[in-house]
C-alpha cells in the first residue's frame, strides 16, 4: 500500500527537505505541502492524504487547532505531530486534539518511515521521551493502595510495557523475538482487554492498573 502524505510546516526549507526525503522512500507518496494550519486543513480536504505530518507552531492556524479540525471534519485522515518541542503542554494538547502520534524533528528517517506506516494503520506512535511524559502525567493511585488486578497475560504485559516506551510493532517484535504479525495480534488483544482504542490509552490504563 502506498501511504499518501501531506507535509505541513511553516519553514519552507525544512518542508522541502522533508518532502525530498520522503519521496525517495518506497511506499510513500507526498501528495502536497502546507505552510500553515489553515492551509493544511484545506489541502487535506482536497487531497485526501492517509497521514498529515503536522508541525505544531505555525501561523494563521496552529498545528493543534488544525489537527482538531482535520480529525473532526476528516476522521479517516491520521495526523502525526512532527515538531521541535516536547514540552508537556504541546504533547497533551496535540494528543487531545486527536493526533495519533508525536515525534520530534531529530527523529531518524528510518523511524519516521516506520511511524508513517504505523500511523496509516491507525496505530499510535510516540517518541520514547513523549511516551514517558504520558505515563508520568497519569494520576497514580495512592502509594499505600494495592494495584487492582489486570486481565493481561505475562506476554501481553511485556508488550504493553514496550508500547509505553513508544516502540513500534516491528521494534517490539525484535525485542521479544516474535513475528510482527504475532505482535499485532497481541496489541489488539491488549487494547480489547484494557477496553481502550489506541496504544497511548493502553499505556495510561496499564499505569492505572499497576502494570507499569
Amino acid at each position: 500500500m502506498t501511504i499518501r502524505v501531506l507535509v505541513a510546516d511553516d519553514q519552507a526549507l525544512f518542508r522541502e527537505a522533508l518532502t525530498t526525503l520522503l519521496e525517495v522512500q518506497p511506499g510513500i507518496e507526498v501528495v502536497g505541502e502546507a505552510g500553515n494550519g489553515d492551509e493544511a486543513v484545506r489541502r487535506s480536504a482536497r487531497l485526501h492524504p492517509d497521514v498529515v505530518l503536522m508541525d505544531l507552531r505555525m501561523p494563521v492556524l496552529d498545528g493543534i487547532a488544525a489537527t482538531a479540525r482535520i480529525r473532526a471534519e476528516q476522521p479517516e485522515v491520521r495526523v502525526l505531530a512532527l515538531t521541535t518541542f516536547d514540552d508537556d503542554d504541546d504533547v497533551f494538547a496535540a494528543l487531545r486534539a486527536g493526533a495519533v502520534g508525536y515525534l520530534l524533528k531529530d527523529v531518524s528517517s528510518v523511524r519516521l518511515v516506520e511511524a508513517l506506516d504505523a500511523a496509516a494503520r491507525g496505530e499510535s506512535v510516540l517518541q520514547p521521551s513523549v511516551a514517558a511524559k504520558v505515563v508520568a502525567r497519569v494520576a497514580g493511585l495512592p502509594e499505600d493502595a494495592p494495584p487492582p488486578e489486570h486481565p493481561l497475560s505475562d506476554r501481553e504485559v511485556e508488550v504493553v510495557r514496550l508500547l509505553a516506551e513508544g516502540r513500534s510493532n516491528r521494534e517490539i517484535a525484535g525485542t521479544l523475538f516474535l513475528a510482527e504479525g504475532t505482535v499485532k495480534n497481541l496489541v489488539t488483544s491488549v487494547l480489547s482487554k484494557l477496553e481502550v482504542r489506541d496504544r497511548t490509552q493502553a499505556a495510561i490504563r496499564a499505569r492505572d492498573l499497576g502494570v507499569l
